[in-house]
């Protein structure tokens, strides 16, 4: 493992998917599972998060498409909230899931709303509790 890869792919980890998330993936990480965490802290955040040739806010909406296309919805609602902290609007998460619902099927947009309403609800009741609190 390149320790440099993995450190600037962690931070980009924390930075989307937010410090907590990142925290409890990787407290249940075992000796098994380490290479596998490893290299996607490495490969995927580390090399293709910090390219220069898309913004964030394009790399999430793709991810909720392919998350899609590939029926991953624990990993699709991790990436709703990355999608919110990059900047993405309700708007544009409901547009690029109908984009979803022509080219990989009805059955599997309609589950990313799904998921997506409900993140998207969480992130608001978080909100709303912390202007409260």
């Amino acid at each position: 493992m390149n320790d440099d890869r993995y450190r600037r792919g962690l931070a980009i980890r924390r930075e989307v998917l937010g410090e907590a998330h990142v925290d409890r993936s990787l407290a249940g990480v075992s000796d098994f599972s380490r290479p596998v965490q490893e290299f996607v802290t490495s490969a995927a955040w580390g090399d293709i998060w910090s390219r220069p040739g898309l913004d964030r806010r394009t790399r999430s909406l793709l991810n909720l498409v392919m998350l899609t296309a590939l029926n991953r919805n624990h990993e699709l609602g991790v990436h709703v909230r990355g999608a919110v902290t990059n900047g993405c609007t309700e708007g544009e998460i409901q547009e690029a899931l109908m984009q979803a619902a022509v080219y990989c099927g009805a059955p599997a947009a309609l589950e990313s709303f799904r998921v997506a309403e409900r993140v998207l609800g969480e992130i608001a009741a978080e909100r709303t509790g912390a202007s409260r609190g």
